[in-house]
């Protein structure tokens, strides 16, 4: 309990004591005091609000071929597609009428999305709805085109380093991809003024307790504004198609640290969570989460932006269910606002 009680009180250990605190992380009196206390921060920064985002999957086309992922590029199996600037307008009229006030358009690294499509995709979405926050999840770009895209009107950006340790990186990277340039894009991006979210998957292959506690330790040093940290669940068409899916218990604990150690960040309750556990999302709430991510994409498109196995895609995860979102928020003592959200500065 010492550990626990120095990172409620210092909000950060060193990467050696990160490590014994995830080794005690089995720990159900550990567990419960990180959780109370990561509860009680969040509700002295933001209340009892959880805010939504409208989730617009616009293209699962990827030039890369992270070994982990469902729409990598050597995935011959995906149907593939794109939308059209028009229907991505659509989604966000959708949202904007169901009371959404922040959009994510997230994608894979798809080259038909080039900086000057995207600038005017974000440039119509502010002019449409200029009370709305936007944030783009479209992976590494040069720095030039994070500044067109903040310039047209970008709020935020999601590009979650996955895992912070480098033989980590390795195991579900190919060549061609470096940790480096992930890091260099989420420091670019914060000095461009974007809200900037990083995070890591919990529990994917060859993911040791010392590896999270480099995730940790760079969380720390990039002090982002967003953190998403979701379980691994593998893909069938990858080559991690056995591997074990990442468990809901640890992922509980680590948004509980996350918590303590940037007490002001937005959090999300991932559908990865919802996925593993179908009271995974609330349980992420009273974890210290404070984001719920709903799906604003197309219905006919939802299967088809597949990451992982077995996803979640209509019923309560669809945006169209808010009010069934909206009781299962409150089940668990909050309630969704439809403020845009922004991270407390």
């Amino acid at each position: 309990m010492i550990l626990a009680d120095k990172l409620i009180r210092d909000h950060t250990l060193t990467r050696t004591e990160y490590i014994e605190l995830l080794d005690a992380g089995g720990d159900a009196g550990v567990r419960g005091k990180l959780r109370e206390e990561a509860d009680r921060l969040r509700k002295q920064y933001y209340g009892d609000k959880v805010f939504t985002r409208g989730l617009i999957e616009f293209t699962n086309y990827c030039k890369n071929n992270c070994y982990y992922c469902g729409i990598r590029c050597g995935n011959q199996k995906a149907r593939r597609y794109r939308l059209s600037q028009e229907e991505i307008l659509d989604c966000c009229e959708n949202g904007y009428g169901l009371g959404f006030r922040t959009f994510v358009l997230q994608g894979g690294e798809d080259p038909y999305f080039t900086d000057e499509r995207m600038a005017e995709i974000i440039r119509e979405i502010k002019a449409r709805y200029p009370d709305c926050a936007l944030t783009l999840s479209i992976g590494e770009r040069p720095c030039e085109s994070y500044r067109l895209f903040r310039e047209a009107g970008a709020d935020r950006y999601l590009l979650r380093h996955e895992t912070a340790d480098e033989a980590h990186y390795r195991k579900l990277h190919p060549e061609n991809l470096s940790l480096s340039s992930r890091k260099r894009c989420l420091y670019d991006l914060k000095a461009l003024g974007y809200q900037v979210g990083a995070g890591f998957m919990v529990g994917s292959p060859g993911q040791t307790n010392a590896a999270l506690a480099e995730d940790l330790c760079f969380l720390e040093e990039l002090h982002p504004a967003m953190v998403g940290v979701g379980p691994f669940i593998p893909h069938h068409d990858t080559p991690f198609a056995e591997a074990e899916a990442g468990s809901v218990e640890q992922t509980l604990f680590l948004l509980s640290v996350i918590r303590i150690l940037l007490p002001k960040a937005l959090i999300p309750a991932t559908t990865a969570l919802g996925t593993l556990d179908s009271q995974g999302r609330e349980k992420g709430l009273l974890a210290g989460a404070n984001v719920v991510m709903p799906n604003l994409s197309p219905l006919k498109n939802r299967k088809q932006y597949d990451l992982y196995d077995n996803k979640i895609c209509t019923g309560e995860e669809a945006a169209e269910c808010r009010d069934c979102l909206s009781r299962r928020v409150e089940s668990v003592g909050y309630r969704l606002s439809a403020e845009r959200g922004d991270a407390v500065l």
